[in-house]
């Protein structure tokens, strides 16, 4: 099984990150019907129908990475020496259907995260 990977982050050209764009809607609850996405389907015009699909990817990457980060923090949290009841980065890759390496990497980059205030939002 592959290690999950982070998305580049898409910056300006200042360095700072892009603002993830807003889904501005979801959809409908009762679709069964795996042909609609977020009524993609529908948009006839390809600049339209390219602006809009890159601005999902963007969306769904920005959230990837951040819930990434939220894992990387609650994984340094569950092994942190302190916790009486700590656990093992064996238990915390099981749980979190990670490589025990790759459990052992994230609880690193959760202490920095946490070190360095939390989350890139």
């Amino acid at each position: 099984m592959s290690e999950p990977q982070s998305a580049p982050s898409p910056r300006t050209g200042d360095g700072r990150r892009l603002k993830p764009a807003p889904l501005l809607f979801e959809p409908p609850a009762g679709s069964g019907d795996p042909e609609h996405f977020f009524d993609l389907e529908s948009i006839e015009d390809p600049r339209e129908l390219l602006a809009r699909s890159t601005e999902l990817v963007l969306a769904f990457r920005a959230a990837t990475d951040r819930a990434t980060e939220y894992q990387a923090m609650a994984a340094a949290q569950l092994a942190d020496p302190k916790r009486f009841d700590r656990l093992t980065p064996a238990v915390i890759a099981e749980r979190a259907a990670w490589t025990e390496d790759y459990a052992r990497k994230m609880v690193e980059f959760g202490r920095e995260l946490m070190e360095n205030g939390g989350t890139s939002a």
